[in-house]
């Protein structure tokens, strides 16, 4: 893989976003890579083909890829995935960027976990949306296509880290603009539905 700094931005750009969708399928996908000697990664990263990375990833994934498809339980595993899926993606893009310079460092790290931060929060809200429904098809294929695409993104950063990096980027775009049109959607719906029994309390 070549090092350079647009390189290595792109490569941030997709793993980040990758990350908020699914960090364990990100740190398997490019544990896997390394350790299989397909790609190398910038030497920061190097630890992620370690066989107990590797190992630790691939149980959390698994664990990760039923609890995301069962309804009411997916969306507790999103809420404590904040506090893992964002802060890793930063760890990520600081250990990627390690041989740039301290600024280049810090703009990389703070751009991973907020490119984490819009893809978890689109990925939150949806769930949101789509976990109601009584059947549990939706949701299941919703969670497939995420672990897909993170899969998918990831891979496609370490061999082609300019396309990956402007998909990401062109995704983050939409994950802030729909994540913005669904959390209005659930304050209407919560309005909805609040304010005839503030109203009814009220009467009383």
């Amino acid at each position: 893989m070549d090092f350079s700094p647009s390189a290595i931005a792109g490569l941030v750009i997709a793993a980040s976003f990758a990350a908020g969708l699914n960090i364990y399928a990100t740190i398997m996908t490019l544990g896997a890579l390394t350790r299989l000697h397909w790609v190398v990664l910038p030497p920061g990263l190097e630890v992620l083909g370690n066989w107990w990375v590797i190992g630790a990833s691939v149980a959390l994934f698994s664990i990760e890829f039923v609890a995301d498809k069962i309804p009411a339980i997916d969306l507790i595993w999103n809420a404590l995935h904040t506090f893992i899926r964002i802060p890793l993606a930063a760890l990520l893009a600081y250990r990627a960027t390690n041989h740039l310079s301290p600024e280049m460092q810090l703009l990389a790290t703070t751009a991973g976990g907020l490119i984490a931060l819009a893809a978890h929060s689109s990925k939150t809200a949806a769930r949101t949306l789509v976990t109601p429904s009584p059947e549990p098809f939706t949701n299941i294929a919703l969670s497939t296509g995420e672990d897909a695409a993170a899969v998918g993104l990831t891979w496609t950063a370490t061999h082609h880290p300019w396309l990956a990096g402007g998909v990401a980027a062109g995704l983050t775009l939409l994950a802030v603009l729909t994540a913005r049109w669904m959390i209005s959607a659930i304050r209407s719906t919560w309005d909805r539905l609040w304010r005839p029994e503030q109203s009814a309390a009220i009467s009383r």
